[in-house]
């Protein structure tokens, strides 16, 4: 088979599941598993080069809906009848069930449910982690700051903080992204702000901007020192690589109930090694 994805979390969930060595083609943006650094870039994910695409020859591409503007991706592959399956997870069931549909798509039913099984094990030990944790602090999660937008009850990251033994202080929000202002941070006063703005590196990330904001003077997590630049690649796409951020966040929220952090041993649990 011959596959190509279109955005980083698919790429991801592909690499996850091993099917990787079928990748013929990505988007910009894809750097998970390592092995797609070589392969054909497509065009950003909002953007992509359909004669590439079709160049390419594939017999499946994988597209999404998670990033606004895709559906133009989609029309383009409708025209030039090109097959393909389109994913859009918002949580980590959706994640899960993704793999199923992949699997099937590619006729690796069994290859799917072992990676599923696998990544839903990992979520059942968070969760039972989670249980021990005698605090729950409420997090921020800050997507982009002007204007302010924050994950709300219907994605990935309020599932993730719950497993993390924490609270996203926009989870009373049932939308997925929500768009909000700086005021009402400082009204809802986080114990932790968690800054992961969407499609910048960490290093172009300045936490103490925070500290220049009307009314930042009032927030106990900047009193506290508990304002964290987060690596964006780890919170903001909806794949497997979650549960690296995950393992993180626990420890970093958690240290007295979380293991610290083993790259090797989160690298062969990605790998399925």
């Amino acid at each position: 088979m011959r596959i190509v994805s279109l955005c980083p979390s698919n790429t991801e969930l592909l690499g996850f599941m091993g099917f990787a060595p079928s990748l013929v083609g990505v988007d910009n943006y894809s750097d998970w598993p390592a092995s797609v650094a070589g392969l054909p870039r497509l065009g950003s994910d909002m953007k992509i080069d359909m004669d590439a695409v079709e160049a390419l020859r594939p017999d499946l591409v994988v597209a999404s809906l998670t990033v606004p503007g895709m559906e133009a991706n989609i029309a383009g592959l409708n025209e030039r009848g090109v097959p393909y399956i389109t994913l859009s997870p918002k949580k980590l069931a959706d994640i899960a069930a993704n793999m199923t549909i992949v699997g099937e798509a590619l006729g690796a039913e069994s290859a799917a449910e072992r990676a599923r099984s696998r990544f839903e094990a990992m979520l059942e030990r968070y969760a039972a982690l989670s249980l021990e944790c005698a605090s729950k602090p409420s997090l921020y999660w800050e997507w982009w700051p002007k204007p302010v937008f924050t994950p709300g009850g219907g994605n990935w990251l309020t599932e993730i903080s719950a497993l993390a033994g924490a609270a996203n202080a926009f989870a009373d929000d049932d939308r997925a992204s929500v768009k909000t202002d700086w005021d009402e941070v400082v009204r809802r006063d986080p114990d932790y702000m968690l800054l992961a703005w969407v499609g910048v590196r960490e290093r172009l990330v300045k936490p103490e901007t925070v500290a220049k904001r009307d009314g930042a003077d009032k927030l106990r997590a900047l009193a506290g020192g508990r304002v964290h630049v987060m690596e964006e690649s780890l919170y903001c796409r909806p794949s497997p690589l979650l549960v690296a951020g995950l393992h993180k966040l626990g420890r970093l929220l958690h240290p007295d109930v979380y293991p610290a952090y083993d790259e090797d041993e989160m690298s062969r649990w990605l790998s399925g090694s």
